[in-house]
């Protein structure tokens, strides 16, 4: 799996052309690098990036996790020095440390880095140096010397990581070596290398932004010790202790005591989360007279344990290893409550429907209203045949948050499972509050469609599965289903537009990819 994810960093990282680093102490206000991509074309370049990452298999999507991720990031992005940027936050499953930012205010992180933290405040130091990066444009400005053809050079790449994908057997890992190598060439000199000046910004600008966000301005520097710490501790060479973060952001013990003094100067100010307190705005947005009283948002660790704990779980190759990374620390010491809910969720992911109702029961008697926790009961009720008790569970929850996402898919997920139409239309209903804003879901589009599919309205269903094919990295696939579902007599007039528009929409992309030889897998070995 590593080797792959390797090569669409490399190849990704070439949407963001990267020319050899300068040292700038200054950010480049009179920078071109926004004519040569525009913030259009730059968001057109993150999100290939993530539909591809998708098609492959490299993301996290979970609804419960990509919550969390979400409340995290968007509070970072809301509390930086430009709160009106667009930022897409994800979760990608590889448990190496490592985190990135790209352009359209794209940042992923590795499920890794979350396994490694001990609070949220640490993932959010890493993310608000992240966020910091993109806020100050040190990912745009370096496509500023970039070759013009870096996006024909990415689609090229793109083919040749699908036809390793799909050889199979052992010619696939040489197609893998051979599409490395050619990337690395490609890419010598001109991978993203954030300079020094560069570092120390984004350090400077996330503390405040953690500052502002309510968050611990120390953890930044508690995360990068954590760093060095993993890197010490495991095996190999020098190359291969290193974290991936360590080799794209370099930390030495002199960055980690300028992150704690600049912490330190900012506890000597009031504090937005000390309750009660007065502060002043250090947002360049706001005016500097602007006094805001009382306590700000408190940090929910509990859910960050929760968090944490699901990205364990689906993290792990099957289930069953899941369980047995759980047996084994069960073995060392007691879980914790988070631990316990980690390992309830595998055992449900493993069919072992009567012992994770077992493991959960306590938890829920603990936190009754925790959705966390009321969803995974309802999933093991249903999955069990207890669809009243599901069905219960799950409207009081939506009766009582309308509009949690998570809850909302979670529940058209069991009704869909019925395959009734009753249960389908009311999975539908469940779900159309979610239409404006999911759009670009494609768990939603996914969850949308079967529940179209079964509440017997097949043009919706249809049309959702088309998209989640496209959302999905899968282009050519979706410009088919829609060609083929435009001709069935069932469509209407309304239907027959949106259609039409999807297809001269999604046309040109699949066009330019078969120009550079990027062809969908599936279909060239039908």
């Amino acid at each position: 799996m590593r080797l792959p994810v390797a090569i669409a960093a490399l190849t990704f990282a070439l949407a963001a052309a990267v020319a050899p680093a300068q040292d700038n102490r200054l950010p480049d206000i009179g920078s071109s690098a926004n004519e040569l991509l525009n913030p259009a074309r730059q968001a057109e370049y993150g999100s290939m990036m993530l539909s591809q990452l998708r098609h492959y298999g490299y993301v996290l999507d979970d609804p419960l996790i990509d919550g969390w991720l979400q409340s995290v990031g968007h509070r970072l992005a809301a509390a930086s020095d430009k709160p009106q940027h667009p930022f897409t936050f994800f979760m990608l499953k590889d448990r190496a440390f490592n985190a990135f930012a790209t352009l359209g205010g794209y940042i992923g992180t590795n499920a890794g880095l979350v396994l490694a933290a001990e609070s949220e405040d640490e993932v959010a130091g890493v993310l608000s140096h992240e966020v910091a990066h993109v806020t100050q444009t040190h990912v745009l400005r370096s496509v500023e010397r970039a070759q013009k053809d870096s996006v024909p050079i990415l689609l090229a790449m793109l083919g040749a990581i699908a036809v390793a994908q799909s050889s199979g057997g052992n010619s696939s890992d040489d197609a893998s070596m051979a599409a490395l190598a050619s990337a690395q060439a490609l890419m010598q000199q001109r991978q993203i290398d954030y300079t020094r000046s560069n570092e120390s910004e984004a350090d400077r600008l996330g503390i405040q932004t953690l500052a502002r966000a309510s968050y611990d301005p120390q953890a930044m520097a508690g995360m990068f010790g954590r760093m060095q710490a993993i890197s010490r501790v495991n095996q190999g060479g020098e190359r291969e202790r290193a974290p991936d973060y360590l080799r794209t952001h370099p930390v030495n013990t002199t960055r980690i005591s300028e992150a704690r003094a600049r912490a330190d100067e900012l506890a000597t100010k009031p504090r937005a989360f000390d309750p009660g307190s007065v502060i002043t705005s250090e947002n360049p947005l706001l005016p500097s007279s602007l006094r805001v009283a009382g306590p700000a948002r408190a940090n929910d660790n509990v859910q960050f344990g929760w968090a944490r704990e699901r990205i364990r779980v689906f993290s792990a190759n099957t289930a069953a290893d899941a369980v047995r990374e759980y047996e084994r620390m069960r073995q060392a010491k007691p879980l914790t409550d988070a631990q316990r809910y980690g390992l309830a969720t595998a055992r449900l992911r493993d069919g072992q429907y009567a012992i994770a109702a077992k493991e959960l029961a306590p938890l829920l008697t603990e936190y009754p209203a925790d959705p966390w926790i009321v969803i995974a009961m309802a999933e093991i009720e249903a999955r069990t045949g207890d669809l009243a008790a599901a069905d219960n569970r799950m409207e009081a929850l939506l009766a009582r948050m309308p509009n949690h996402r998570a809850a909302s898919l979670s529940y058209a997920r069991l009704l869909a499972e019925r395959n009734d139409a009753t249960a389908g239309r009311r999975a539908q209903a469940v779900l159309r509050p979610l239409l404006v804003t999911a759009k670009d879901d494609p768990v939603f589009q996914q969850t949308f469609a079967r529940a179209s599919e079964v509440a017997g309205d097949p043009v919706r269903a249809g049309e959702a599965y088309a998209e989640a094919e496209f959302l999905n990295g899968r282009p050519e696939r979706a410009l088919i289903q829609l060609n083929t579902l435009i001709k069935r007599p069932e469509v209407d007039y309304y239907a027959r537009a949106r259609i039409e528009a999807r297809i001269a929409a999604i046309t040109p992309t699949v066009l330019e990819l078969r120009r550079q030889g990027v062809r969908d897998e599936v279909l060239e070995r039908r």
